[in-house]
């Protein structure tokens, strides 16, 4: 009976399953922060990847993390064909090819050697115009190894109508973006430094949201869609659901949201303390994010959930 009236459904191919793929390590590297998620090498994505297709998740994002001496100001590893992120992506694609959806971390802050999310010019601000031309290469690059969505998360002023002029250039029309529209500056990302071995010096407020602006956060999204993004997202999720809802009834494309990686962490602790148990709660969450309005959730779960509900 309760399965019969259900009004919001959780399934596998909602979910999105964030990865990372390490360059320089010989197996995977547990990141301390997020208990049972590391770092890849190589062989384990693939593995991994397929494990989480055959559960059924909807699509698998992928962030690269270089080793420190190929980070520098521009981020010259993310554009590089031989970079880790773009072997990664195209090592998926041979592996999976189209049986899942492959989505790529469309940003500069994994490659860059002071952290941030763009170019940072001589006063020490990030330069949005010079980082919308990074961000165009990233995603040329990340297409041709065989991404089917890009994902240019950095927030900056733009970035969507810059990146699909770009991909549809280089003859990529086919290649779908999903803008990170509403990205708060938020406190819920600090495992997520240690996942992809942020550099980071001082914050990203200047470019990310203020977490008590909505108003702004929709005009942002209002963009994106004028822009031509073919996804949005809100991230974080838990949060900020009331964002999520606002933007399920406007958007004429799909709305994703991101559980991140403190969400993920504070439940995991708990759990591991015994105070909740994780399963209940994990998918709690996961169904009042799909309630809010998402189509589309990334979790570092997904594949555990895939499991949980077959």
């Amino acid at each position: 009976m309760r399965r019969l009236v259900s009004q919001t459904s959780l399934e596998p191919r909602h979910l999105v399953l964030p990865m990372f793929i390490a360059d320089g390590i010989d197996e995977p590297r547990p990141i301390a922060s997020m208990p049972g998620v590391v770092q890849h090498t190589r062989d384990s994505l693939r593995r991994a990847a397929v494990d989480a297709v055959a559960a059924g998740v909807g699509g698998l994002m992928l962030f690269g993390v270089p080793r420190d001496e190929d980070k520098d100001a521009i981020g010259s590893a993310g554009t590089d064909r031989d970079g880790i992120l773009n072997v990664g992506l195209r090592e998926l694609a041979a592996e999976v090819g189209d049986a899942t959806v492959l989505m790529a971390d469309t940003c500069l802050d994994e490659f860059t050697d002071h952290g941030h999310c763009g170019v940072v010019d001589a006063s020490g601000r990030v330069d949005n115009d010079i980082t919308n031309a990074r961000y165009v290469e990233l995603a040329v690059a990340q297409a041709e190894s065989g991404a089917h969505v890009i994902s240019p998360s950095g927030m900056m002023d733009g970035q969507v109508a810059a990146i699909r002029d770009g991909l549809d250039a280089a003859g990529h029309t086919d290649a779908a973006i999903l803008a990170y529209a509403a990205k708060f500056a938020s406190g819920f990302y600090g495992p997520f430094r240690e996942a992809v071995a942020s550099s980071l010096s001082g914050d990203r407020r200047t470019y990310q949201q203020n977490p008590g602006n909505a108003r702004e956060a929709m005009h942002e999204i209002e963009l994106d869609l004028d822009e031509g993004a073919d996804i949005i997202m809100v991230k974080p999720a838990m949060s900020y659901l009331d964002l999520v809802r606002a933007a399920a009834d406007v958007s004429p494309v799909p709305v994703a949201a991101y559980q991140v990686s403190g969400e993920y962490s504070m439940i995991s602790a708990a759990a591991a303390k015994g105070w909740i148990d994780l399963e209940t709660v994990a998918l709690e969450t996961l169904v009042g994010i799909r309630r809010a309005g998402a189509d589309i959730v990334l979790s570092y779960w997904a594949a555990d959930v895939a499991g949980w509900l077959a």
